[in-house]
């Protein structure tokens, strides 16, 4: 990727629309963009002298041949999305015209943008760190409101602030290290390893108290994986209908219809469900069927939640019982389907701690009691849509609980009184492991891999 030519990128999804928008960014995107914008008769409109931040109206000729009429927004450098000269040239938003104007843009000295390539310059010139670069994707993709303005707030900097802080304080302390070390005439370690030991552990708490955060904040903004699992004909494909409220899955009296997995994604109170209807498990002969069975039992180990349904009007049999152990240990609710119906089935409390739940999907009962039991169980009131700091990219937070794990080691080289001079060892790690994650200590490689996933055009 040569970073110093100009990038051009279609920056609205694919597909007709009212307006569609062509970027533009590097030294020459200005001169480019002035090379094919002319007025309506004809006469260049001299984009190389407007001031930044200002729209012009005129149309996009390719040599003589006018192609769209259109409105064009010059950003000169350093204020612009990219740190560097932008042009974005609002088209009409049909996407043969798109392509035509890039092609000409193209033409005439731009090249093709890679993904993500208009945001990895804004990195690389400084405008935005790394948390900031994830958190525009994070917005793009947010279907809630705490995970948009989650991701907000570390567009504006949230997580890059706390993270230099740390650091700083980190290096504060390995700096008076090596400075008492060399010079002990001048700075004295006497009493400093209880001093330390005193910072370390208000700085582990508080990483612990937003690794767990945001270990829960995650499933708001990922969703909560759940696997609706049971025998065959207990009403999981009728419940996975009455969640959705339409008819997704096939409902008949045959058992084992269901041999594969269903995906849905559903919303409420602010909580992505990701439903995955699966075959029910049991003994079978047909091959389709004991396909749909593995896989059952591949999701279910996968599961952030199992609702597990069982038919309340017949007793429970070995199928029954055998996911009731496979729960034992899992976060599950355990549905009692068919409550309209006699019940026959035994007292599931003797056996199972998880809560019950009874319902009826026929007749859409219980669908409350089971959104509110879902609430308790993922979302902390402490949660919030407030200024309050989350780590939900799991890149982000695998780098904060190993720069935690580095601090614990630390306290460990306190209590175990040893020589000042390997404390600097783990401090360093840590603040190594808090670089990786706005990207003042990350590899070219893993940037890229970063920045690949972005859409193109941004």
């Amino acid at each position: 990727m040569d970073k110093t030519d100009t990038i051009a990128a279609i920056a609205t999804p694919t597909g007709n629309s009212g307006i569609g928008i062509i970027r533009i960014s590097g030294k020459d995107s200005i001169l480019i963009a002035d090379k094919i914008i002319r007025s309506k008769g004809g006469k260049k409109t001299d984009l190389i002298d407007k001031p930044s931040h200002t729209i012009s109206y005129g149309f996009v000729f390719d040599e003589d041949k006018c192609i769209d009429e259109v409105l064009v927004s010059v950003f000169r450098a350093p204020k612009s999305y990219t740190a560097e000269d932008c042009v974005e040239i609002n088209c009409h938003g049909g996407m043969y015209i798109l392509k035509m104007v890039l092609e000409v843009l193209i033409k005439n000295g731009a090249r093709l943008a890679e993904p993500g390539e208009f945001t990895k310059r804004a990195f690389i010139n400084g405008r935005i760190d790394l948390t900031q670069s994830e958190a525009v994707m994070d917005m793009i993709a947010s279907e809630n409101e705490f995970s948009r303005s989650n991701s907000l707030n570390q567009l504006k900097g949230s997580v890059k602030e706390m993270i230099v802080s740390l650091r700083e304080e980190l290096l504060h302390e390995c700096a008076f290290i090596e400075a008492a070390l060399d010079d002990p005439e001048h700075y004295s370690l006497e009493g400093y390893s209880q001093s330390l030991a005193l910072k370390i552990g208000s700085m582990t708490e508080k990483a612990d108290r937003l690794i767990r955060s945001s270990k829960d904040a995650m499933y708001l903004k990922e969703g909560i994986k759940v696997i609706i699992a049971g025998k065959p004909n207990v009403g999981k494909s009728s419940l996975l209908n009455m969640l959705l409220g339409y008819d997704r899955a096939i409902v008949t009296k045959e058992e084992g219809t269901t041999r594969d997995v269903i995906e849905e994604k559903i919303s409420f109170d602010g909580i992505v469900l990701n439903l995955i209807d699966t075959a029910g498990i049991r003994n079978s002969e047909n091959e389709a069927e004991k396909i749909g069975i593995e896989r059952t039992w591949e999701n279910l180990n996968r599961a952030d939640l199992i609702l597990l349904v069982l038919d309340s009007s017949e007793d429970m049999n070995e199928y029954d019982r055998k996911i009731l152990d496979f729960i034992k240990d899992r976060k599950a609710l355990i549905l009692l389907n068919k409550n309209d119906l006699e019940t026959k089935i035994e007292d599931i409390r003797k056996i199972s701690d998880h809560d019950l739940i009874s319902i009826s999907a026929k007749n859409n009962e219980g669908m409350d009691m089971l959104k509110l039991k879902i609430k308790e169980m993922f979302y902390d009131d402490k949660l919030s849509d407030n200024d309050q700091i989350y780590l939900t990219n799991i890149r982000q937070l695998n780098s904060f609980i190993k720069a935690r794990e580095s601090l614990g080691l630390v306290k460990e080289a306190v209590d175990n009184h040893m020589s000042e001079d390997f404390f600097t060892v783990d401090l360093m790690d840590a603040y190594d492991e808090l670089g990786k994650i706005i990207g003042e200590s990350t590899d070219d490689a893993l940037a890229d891999k970063i920045f690949e996933e972005f859409c193109m055009g941004k």
